[in-house]
């Protein structure tokens, strides 16, 4: 088992003291409008009987959210396996809240954009955060392009890198960014440097109350460092341990493959469950899509298929749209001379969809189990 990194001193550290999950900053505003607990459940049963269904979703967790209870359900994504519903401590979130306010120097009076759905945890945190930290919040639909029609500018927004690269030309609206959600890729952390927005890529997920480790975009690829209130390590796998008492959590152990480094950071390799072993090689999709990044931007994913030679061989898994130039690709990547030969994929398969979780993320092994409009051997 690989040495603990990281800290958990940030208790006595905080600049303010830790709220009550009970609490409603004074200065916290939705939509322009002040509210309590109890105006609040007013809004959240407006939404639920006639908002949208991101509005319900918003209004179902903040019923819940303000119920009696001190604890809290959340449901994991399902991106690898069926979702799993979590108990939760509500007091953990508004820690989670407060250190991320911390750590991104965002506090009372600031602005922000929710643009999440709000029945995944990074929708319902950014939300608490709002309640938490006194934020000016901006609710408007999780579509691809938030800013649509939005000439407002913010302190502090989170996205998917989705909704980051279709809001790229909005960004320098925006003082602080955070992305999760999904890999940043090449293309979108090249663009994002040339707006004047600070962003971050985040590596988090539900079990862990949302992110707990952060890169900039001048970082090395898939290099994350933790952050002051979590301690991490490596199981016999190489996979990533997480701890952190301030979260609540207690040795939750990850499948992502990692590296560990000096001063609290980690490589991140990829799920020790989708690797492929090619020809006795065990690759890691989420590598090769790293290097793919660079020069495809359209909506991928490389696999692992049956195969009587290899036992299996890699395959690139691409979304049909209108534009797509297979052709073009296929140059693309025998051209790309970062790939090794045993990495580039032996078959293109097009879906004309990708099975996906309510968040959005692709569900791998049902896109693959599902037929593909069309293959093509390379």
């Amino acid at each position: 088992m690989g040495g603990v990194i990281g800290s958990q001193n940030l208790f006595q550290n905080f600049k303010m003291q830790i709220p009550h999950y009970t609490r409603i900053h004074n200065r916290f505003l939705l939509n322009g409008y002040p509210y309590d607990r109890n105006g609040l459940k007013e809004v959240a049963y407006s939404f639920i009987k006639e908002g949208d269904q991101y509005e319900k979703y918003m209004g179902d967790f903040l019923m819940d959210w303000l119920d009696a209870s001190e604890t809290i359900e959340l449901v994991t994504s399902g991106t690898t396996a069926s979702p799993k519903r979590m108990l939760f401590k509500k007091q953990a979130l508004v820690n989670s809240a407060i250190a991320t306010g911390e750590y991104f120097n965002v506090s009372v009076g600031d602005s922000a954009l929710h643009c999440l759905p709000a029945n995944f945890i990074a929708g319902k945190m950014m939300l608490i955060r709002a309640m938490i930290l006194g934020f000016s919040l901006d609710l408007v639909s999780p579509a691809r392009n938030p800013f649509h029609k939005n000439t407002k500018t913010y302190d502090f927004v989170a996205m998917t890198p989705m909704q980051a690269f279709h809001s790229l030309a909005n960004l320098d609206q925006v003082k602080t960014l955070i992305v999760g959600g999904a890999f940043v890729s090449k293309s979108l952390q090249n663009a994002l440097l040339k707006t004047s927005v600070k962003a971050y890529e985040t590596y988090g997920m539900t079990e862990t109350l949302s992110h707990i480790a952060v890169r900039t975009m001048e970082d090395p690829p898939s290099e994350f460092r933790v952050l002051p209130y979590v301690e991490i390590s490596q199981d016999d796998r190489g996979c990533l341990i997480v701890n952190s008492d301030l979260l609540q959590v207690d040795h939750f152990v990850t499948n992502d493959a990692i590296e560990l480094k000096e001063n609290g950071c980690f490589r991140l390799i990829g799920r020790v469950d989708e690797v492929i072993n090619s020809g006795g090689i065990k690759l890691h999709p989420q590598q090769i899509e790293r290097k793919l990044s660079e020069v495809l931007s359209l909506h991928f994913f490389i696999g692992g298929v049956a195969d009587a030679e290899l036992g299996q061989k890699v395959i690139l898994a691409i979304k049909r749209t209108p534009s797509l130039d297979l052709n073009s690709l296929i140059e693309k990547i025998k051209n790309h001379n970062r790939l090794e030969n045993f990495e580039c994929p032996k078959s293109i398969y097009v879906f004309d969809e990708f099975s996906e979780t309510n968040s959005g993320k692709i569900k791998r092994k049902e896109t693959l189990n599902t037929k593909p409009n069309q293959v093509l051997d390379l």
